[in-house]
């Protein structure tokens, strides 16, 4: 090819070539600083993006399992708190069951008191069928153990079993119609609230463990989720004043480039002087 053509000018193809190129990385820069990502879309990295993806998915899953866990705990706080006025009333009915169990005592005076335990009673009735948090009751007759997501995949679960307090039940032999009139019936619901109050206060330390466990465990995933995050951070974030520094230096190479380009469209002209 002559070197003279003005048809072609390599010099410019290749001034061009190198603008581009510069103008190319210019705009990879710019998009990093506005971002502040290094790694914004597939066209970058693809294997980082596809990791980084997958890794910012479980830490959305992971909102997820805090807001089980979250209910879940608040379930059962709600379940403790009620375990525990039961054992208070349960401690109360006590006094009035040992006081009906004198046998010096008057049967108008033991009327009385026994108008006092059925009113514990009742009230303790209706504490348990209360103990209710999103619908869920952990003392209640009939009431079924509670899970709460574990991991991200959901195929981990936390179980808190459930501790029926009802009246005639496991836990609480007390029944739902009990009373006295006499004082060795006095002395049978005594035994019965003895045994009932031992239950009751080793049901609600389970409870109480449950508690902690999945405090415990939330405090694990919120620290799980705060490194998963950081770690997408290494991964994909834009080092800011490497970058600022890139572009400093970027646009001076397109100034050059410029300018090369300049000079190489501007040789062609030198071909008029041969006519001259």
């Amino acid at each position: 090819m002559s070197l003279n053509s003005i048809n072609t000018n390599v010099g410019a193809m290749i001034a061009l070539q190198n603008l581009n190129v510069t103008n190319q990385q210019l705009n990879q820069v710019q998009n990093r600083i506005n971002t502040g990502l290094k790694i914004s879309s597939a066209k970058d990295n693809g294997a980082i993006w596809a990791i980084a993806q997958n890794q910012r998915s479980d830490v959305s899953a992971l909102d997820s399992v805090k807001d089980s866990v979250q209910r879940a705990q608040s379930t059962v706080d709600v379940a403790i708190s009620a375990g525990e006025t039961v054992s208070d009333l349960l401690n109360q009915m006590k006094a009035k069951a040992l006081a009906g169990a004198d046998v010096s005592l008057d049967a108008d005076a033991r009327a009385d008191l026994n108008e006092d335990y059925k009113a514990l009673r009742d009230q303790l009735a209706k504490v348990v069928s209360n103990a209710a948090f999103n619908g869920k009751n952990l003392l209640e007759s009939g009431a079924t153990a509670l899970f709460a997501l574990a991991d991200a995949t959901g195929s981990s679960k936390m179980t808190v079993q459930a501790q029926v307090m009802a009246l005639g039940g496991s836990i609480v032999s007390v029944a739902a119609t009990a009373s006295f009139a006499t004082a060795t019936a006095a002395s049978t619901q005594l035994t019965a609230i003895n045994t009932s109050i031992d239950k009751v206060n080793a049901a609600v330390a389970k409870l109480g463990t449950s508690s902690k466990a999945l405090q415990t465990h939330l405090d694990f995933v919120t620290k799980l989720q705060d490194t998963m995050t950081a770690g997408i951070g290494n991964l994909v974030d834009a080092d800011v004043a490497k970058e600022s520094a890139t572009l400093q230096a970027l646009q001076t190479k397109q100034q050059l480039g410029i300018q090369a380009l300049s000079i190489a469209n501007s040789s062609t002209s030198s071909v008029l002087s041969l006519f001259r």
